[in-house]
């Protein structure tokens, strides 16, 4: 993972997302919410690691777009654990933070890549 920024900040995110999720699940007893923003902010990694791995470039555009629409859905989840009250603003502040840096990345990461497959 070293000398990849995304893989390493998508990994880090990851590892925020299953804290979060225990978090969750154990001081605010949230079982429904927590489960699809686990699943989406774990994603994003698994997809940019598949993309690393890729055997071709147009492999590596869709995992990188499929890890950009995974961060996507996991801002909604924590808008909307934000909106329920199972976040406060500071909590949801830097963890949206890193989910939006993790956004900009990948969409010039995937906008970059199409245009030079063309």
């Amino acid at each position: 993972m070293k000398d990849n920024p995304v893989q390493e900040k998508s990994f880090a995110f990851a590892l925020r997302i299953v804290k979060l999720y225990k978090y969750l699940g154990e001081d605010k007893t949230e079982y429904v919410l927590s489960k699809a923003v686990l699943t989406s902010g774990t994603h994003i990694g698994k997809h940019v690691k598949e993309a690393s791995s890729g055997e071709s470039r147009q492999v590596f555009i869709s995992e990188m777009a499929t890890a950009l629409k995974k961060a996507s859905e996991t801002e909604y989840w924590l808008e909307l654990l934000r909106a329920a009250d199972y976040l406060d603003e500071k909590a949801f502040a830097s963890i949206n933070g890193d989910c939006q840096e993790l956004m900009r990345l990948l969409t010039s990461i995937v906008k970059t890549s199409k245009q030079t497959a063309e």
